[in-house]
């Protein structure tokens, strides 16, 4: 597959945008700008914090094993929201809103993505590809939930049909998908144009740390608590992650338009949800739920996205999700560009009809 190269995301996205949105993008650079860049003071003590609470629930998790295994899955919940929360500050560092100093940024980018399973170079790189076309058709398949056109799926064999609704399964998308996903493709992401090389790069550093962990674990508590300790926790916070991700694109009325008529500053503020969360969910998820205001602009951290919104009422306008409202939005699976809705495929009799 033949990848453009996605806009670094140092750069200042008023680059990205076309003429024609509902807003202009000088409007939206002006409602960002007091938000943009990082404190900080602010950086450290949230790495600090994070850090100190998901160390404190692995090692909960290690003597929890002299009491009960059911015990230390029960504490796989919180370790894994903390290494989730751990990832948020990996994607600012990516982003390059987190610390001031891009070598600070790198080296704690680096290292929270050995515990993630996510090689920093590669993931930065691919996500900021995310940004660059997030919500243009055709500029898919890279960095996303894979997405297709109901006029798409008719033209699909029946095969290809099979295997589509296959891969759009709540059991595929929050289950064997982020498992695969963190697992497996992190380790060798294949699809990964050759000609990044500083992301290839990325990949095999991360490898090796981890298979230094790996072997520190065997000599140490033995790779059988690690691995009992470990496993859990991975696959519940890979889930959680992709959990996260699908609900801030995958709505009904969300964005998606050819790229002559797709507009950046339209596709975040239309196309990325507000994820309404409970204040503890909101931050143990460092704020990501407040998509549509990270993808206006990537340049303000976590931490100040909530001001950001609250300082724009136009910006409290975008849809609204709440957690009774997620399931529902697993049955999404095509977007119908005549209705510029995305349907299910229980609709597609109600269509035909």
């Amino acid at each position: 597959m033949t990848v453009a190269e996605p806009v670094d995301p140092s750069l200042d996205e008023t680059a990205l945008s076309a003429s024609h949105g509902h807003k202009p993008a000088r409007y939206w650079n002006e409602v960002a700008a007091p938000f943009k860049g990082p404190d900080t003071k602010k950086s450290v003590l949230q790495l600090l914090t994070s850090a100190g609470l998901f160390l404190g629930c692995w090692i909960a998790m290690f003597f929890s094993l002299e009491v009960s295994y059911l015990l230390t899955l029960a504490l796989a919940v919180p370790t894994a929201a903390f290494v989730m929360r751990l990832f948020m500050i990996q994607h600012d560092c990516g982003h390059g809103s987190y610390f001031k100093s891009k070598k600070a940024r790198d080296i704690v980018g680096f290292w929270i993505g050995v515990v993630t399973l996510t090689p920093y170079g590669a993931w930065r790189q691919s996500h900021a590809y995310h940004h660059s076309h997030s919500g243009d058709l055709d500029f898919r398949g890279f960095g996303d939930i894979h997405t297709i056109t109901l006029r798409e799926y008719r033209a699909m064999s029946k095969r290809g049909r099979f295997l589509y609704r296959l891969y759009r399964h709540p059991l595929t998308l929050l289950g064997i998908g982020p498992a695969f996903f963190f697992l497996i493709k992190h380790r060798y992401p294949w699809d990964l144009p050759r000609s990044w090389k500083g992301a290839w790069t990325s990949v095999w550093k991360t490898n090796l740390c981890l298979a230094a962990i790996f072997a520190i674990a065997t000599y140490t508590i033995g790779l059988d608590t690690f691995l009992l300790i470990q496993v859990p926790t991975t696959l519940i916070a890979c889930s959680l992650g992709v959990y996260l991700f699908y609900v801030q694109h995958q709505f009904e009325d969300t964005y998606w338009h050819r790229h002559e008529n797709w507009d950046y500053f339209d596709a975040a503020v239309f196309g990325s949800s507000h994820f309404v969360l409970p204040r503890p969910l909101q931050w143990v998820t460092a704020n990501i739920g407040i998509h549509h205001v990270h993808h206006l602009n990537s340049q303000i951290p976590n931490y100040k996205l909530e001001a950001c919104l609250r300082s724009n009422e136009k910006l409290q306008q975008a849809r609204r999700i709440t957690l009774a409202d997620t399931w529902k939005l697993f049955r999404l699976s095509l977007w119908d560009e005549e209705t510029e809705q995305m349907i299910g495929f229980r609709d597609l009799k109600r269509l035909s009809a």
